[in-house]
């Protein structure tokens, strides 16, 4: 397991978060992952700029998984600058969202995402889903440094 790659995960909702991070434990998977609450603060990770202007604090992730629907920049438009700035469009980004909008699903694609997954409802899903996430993404695939 890749333990050196960070999981950033771009999401609003802390409960949706809670989940997230409880399914990695409970996988034992122990990457790093960092939160930010909406676009305008994932641009700032992603930059170095303002509360995140740390770099050693806050490293470029190896994946990001991105919620659509959020405050401030939603994810539709953070995942189109991300993917159009030559310094960042090669960080691999999963939309994880609860819209199953096919237009969600078309644009996101459209505009660079790497994977589409909708939120799973229960925290058994949850756990499955994030020992696939782990195997493909953390385990299997060579990222980009």
């Amino acid at each position: 397991m890749n333990t050196k790659i960070q999981i950033l995960i771009a999401d609003d909702d802390s409960e949706d978060t809670m989940l997230i991070r409880e399914a990695l434990i409970e996988n034992q998977i122990e990457n790093k992952v960092q939160r930010v609450e909406n676009g305008e603060e994932l641009m700032d990770y992603l930059k170095n700029t303002g509360n995140y202007s740390n770099k050693e604090k806050y490293p470029l992730p190896g994946v990001i998984m991105l919620d659509l629907n959020m405050p401030k920049m939603d994810g539709r438009e953070a995942l189109k600058e991300i993917k159009g700035d030559i310094n960042l469009c090669s960080i691999p980004i999963i939309v994880f969202t609860t819209s199953s909008n096919d237009k969600d699903l078309n644009l996101s694609y459209k505009f660079g995402a790497n994977s589409y997954i909708s939120k799973p409802v229960t925290f058994s899903s949850m756990v499955e889903l994030m020992r696939t996430f782990s195997n493909y993404w953390l385990q299997t695939v060579d990222l980009p440094s």
